[in-house]
Order: C-alpha cells, then structure tokens, then sequence
C-alpha cells in the first residue's frame, strides 16, 4: 500500500547526512542482499568547496516495491580539538524533525535522549513517531557517535508497519557495524 506522505516525510529524514560526501570505495555496511543501495549525491559548504565525508543509503522494500525502511549512515570528519556534546546534537536533529513535520500537519513524539551503541562505539539515541490525524503513520530513530577524529549518525526510518517488520533487520546490521576512522 503506497503511503502519500512517506516520500515527502522521507526527504528529511537523513538530517545529518547533509555535511558529508559519498566516496564509492567507502563501504561501511554491508547490505542484506534485499536491501537497495541508493546513490548519495556528493555535499558542498556554503562556499561551494566539497565537504570531506562520507553516506551511505539503503532501502528496503515490499513486494510491491514501496519503502519499508530507509537508513543512512555518515561519517564527517571533526575540526581537531572539537568536543562533541552528543545530547545537544541529537536534540537539535529531533527539534529539527518536529519542526519539519510540524509544518505538514504532522504531530512527532520522541523518547528522550539516552545512552546506546552504534556498532561498539557509545553514542545518543532516540525514536520518534510521526503521527497523523491520530493515527500512527512512521517511525524514525536517531543515533549518533564520535570516535576520535570523527562523527558517525545513523538514521532510519520506516512506515509505522514497515518499521515493526524491519527494526530487528536494523538493528543487527547496526550492531555489526565496525566504526574505525580511515
């Protein structure tokens, strides 16, 4: 069943990828094979210069090829010396989807931040539930993490049935990630 809402709630998602760029011969998840790796256009700053980084999407997909889940993970490098408060980020990305849906009539509840990993690196989380006339229309969650030289956010998000199917899929692909800066 095609949701209306999903593709334009989709194109804003992936908030934290906006500051990296996809490299090819950098692969960092490796996909079930039912899951569609998609092209991630390459980002510049302000200034038109390149930003050095890396995205990477997927997208997997029901039989009937609409979107179950969609998740991206990036790696921007940090400026050298920068402590990253990981709560304040993260609550930025939250306000950030609020407002977002806000303005499309959407309704968001989140779970505070809090504590979790990606792949073995500590990192801050949370889930929010996009709501629509009462009614429960997608997830989203948020993590994010730093490991030295650089900053790791994986976002993923899905139908509010496609999300429950997919969620554990997610989360031992999230598990297995090994975060290393290059």
């Amino acid at each position: 069943m095609p949701f209306s809402y999903f593709p334009r709630a989709m194109s804003l998602l992936f908030l934290m990828g906006m500051a990296a760029a996809a490299r090819a011969d950098d692969v960092l998840i490796a996909w079930p094979a039912d899951w569609t790796v998609q092209p991630v256009p390459t980002a510049a700053d302000a200034s038109g210069v390149t930003v050095q980084g890396f995205r990477q999407r997927a997208v997997k997909s029901d039989v009937n090829g609409d979107p179950l889940m969609v998740a991206e993970l990036t790696r921007t490098p940090l400026q050298p010396g920068h402590e990253v408060n990981l709560g304040a980020v993260l609550l930025e990305m939250r306000k950030a989807v609020q407002i977002h849906f806000g303005r499309g009539g959407y309704q968001s509840v989140c779970t505070h931040i809090h504590d979790s990993l990606l792949g073995d690196l500590p990192a801050a989380e949370t889930t929010c539930k996009i709501i629509l006339n009462g009614g429960h229309v997608m997830t989203q969650t948020l993590v994010a993490a730093t490991q030295g030289s650089m900053a790791y956010s994986l976002s993923y998000a899905g139908s509010a049935s496609g999300y429950d199917t997919t969620e554990q899929e997610v989360i031992r692909i999230r598990s297995g990630l090994k975060l290393t800066n290059p």
